[in-house]
């Protein structure tokens, strides 16, 4: 996406076109008065760009000392969750997507270290309700490339391995690809525990249903062949912490007749879905999105990434689509919804540039619920990075700028915005600069 257009989605509130209203599953409308918060303002200290009425606090920034005195704060903030604590306070677990060349690795702590040659992993904050900084720790060490993951029911969180290489690929010494279960109340009681029966392959993001207990899952693959929507049926359902050890049943996603979601352009549109049970999950000879799932196939989508339970269902993200790289056809980010009632999935939004010159934002990446009840959208595209809103009515909006610029001299760049989640009392919203790695405390006027 060009600049020009990013600096004028910057100062007016631009819309969707298409299907929304089925986004926010049992949200009204917002009001007029409700339709953003302003134009940016720019920032005198050069962090974060914010509507007027709004303000931040820095609560971590990699590279400087862990609280704990375990080392230093890990590079590449990613993922994030907030818990409440109690008595007001609030529990942060934050993502490390660390890959084999990280400068800043999570510390190796033990009892809290599967891999000591993987250099991710998550760390934990504990916020006081004036939102001072009271802790940092170490909560999970030696995974790999750890990107987003997704909360439980029973407040724990899950960190996902975006990765599938073997113990003896990339330096590590155990295999990875896997979803970790973090307690942000204890993680040493929680450890560092593969959940295996989830699949072993380059997840991003999961959902969990609340009534069911159904874990959903993307998988993040922007080479050929792309990746594949799953859920996984687990054998304990909404157990609490530690259920999902006991293993479970792990399916794909299949629409009859579709053999890659980038040709659905119409927002809107729905489809029948089948699953189908992955022949193998441990991915021990084959990658998964390789394997024969017999003659019907199976459905495939360049880069699944953002997932969040909403209303009645799921909805996950496609962050892009580019015929150059092996795709059908192009776009620049989906939102989906999946009804596991109806067993129907529905394209909800269609992002820009290439389908419309007025809708905003490029390859959305991590997405929550906002307090009004519509979306956050983090963007991880090219140029200038947003955090775009999203008001149950469908108006568009942005709401942060990443003003720190990573670039050369004459060759600007700024870094993508990740992690994007609220307080449990709604009133703050919190959100990571992949790079440099920060995490942001926002308070302001929420709706």
């Amino acid at each position: 996406m060009n600049l020009s257009r990013r600096s004028l989605m910057a100062a007016a509130t631009v819309s969707f076109g298409g299907a929304l209203g089925a986004l926010f599953s049992g949200a009204a409308p917002a009001p007029a008065a409700a339709r953003g918060y302003g134009p940016l303002v720019a920032d005198p200290a050069g962090l974060l760009d914010l509507p007027a009425g709004f303000g931040y606090r820095v609560l971590s920034r990699a590279g400087d000392p862990l609280r704990s005195g375990e080392g230093t704060v890990p590079a590449n903030c990613d993922g994030m969750a907030a818990f409440a604590a109690g008595d007001g306070r609030v529990r942060l677990v934050r993502n490390h997507e660390n890959r084999t060349t990280a400068a800043l690795r999570v510390p190796l702590v033990d009892g809290l270290t599967y891999d000591p040659y993987a250099l991710g992993g998550c760390t934990l904050l504990e916020l006081a309700p004036d939102g001072r900084v009271l802790s940092e720790r170490v909560a999970l060490a030696g995974t790999a490339v750890n990107c987003a993951g997704g909360r439980t029911p029973w407040n724990t969180w899950l960190s996902c391995e975006e990765t599938e290489d073997r113990a003896g690929t990339s330096g590590y010494g155990r295999d990875h690809g896997y979803v970790f279960e973090v307690d942000p109340t204890d993680p040493r009681r929680s450890g560092a525990v593969p959940l295996t029966a989830m699949g072993r392959f380059a997840h991003e993001a999961v959902a969990v249903d609340p009534y069911l207990g159904v874990v959903y899952e993307t998988e993040d693959a922007f080479v050929e062949p792309f990746g594949l929507f799953y859920r996984f049926l687990p054998a304990r359902p909404l157990g609490g912490p530690g259920s999902l050890r006991a293993g479970g049943a792990l399916e794909a996603m299949r629409v009859p007749g579709l053999p890659n979601l980038a040709v659905v352009d119409r927002p809107g549109a729905e489809f029948p879905v089948e699953w189908v049970p992955v022949p193998d999950p441990s991915a021990s000879g084959t990658p998964i999105r390789l394997q024969d799932f017999g003659p019907g196939g199976i459905t495939h989508a360049q880069k699944l990434e953002g997932c969040y339970w909403g209303g009645t269902g799921v909805h996950f993200v496609s962050s892009y689509s580019r015929t150059r790289e092996g795709s059908p056809a192009e776009h620049h980010g989906q939102v989906w919804f999946y009804d596991p009632l109806r067993a129907r999935l529905r394209l909800d939004v269609v992002f820009g540039p290439a389908t419309d010159i007025q809708l905003p934002g490029d390859s959305p990446d991590n997405i929550c619920l906002a307090p009004d009840g519509g979306l956050m959208v983090c963007e991880d595209g090219g140029g200038a990075q947003y955090v775009f809103g999203v008001t149950p009515g469908g108006e568009v909006y942005p709401l942060a700028r990443n003003a720190q610029d990573i670039g050369r001299p004459g060759a600007p760049e700024w870094g993508e915005f990740a992690g994007v989640t609220f307080s449990p009392d709604a009133r703050t919203m919190y959100v990571n600069a992949y790079a440099p790695g920060t995490t942001f405390a926002v308070t302001g006027p929420w709706h």
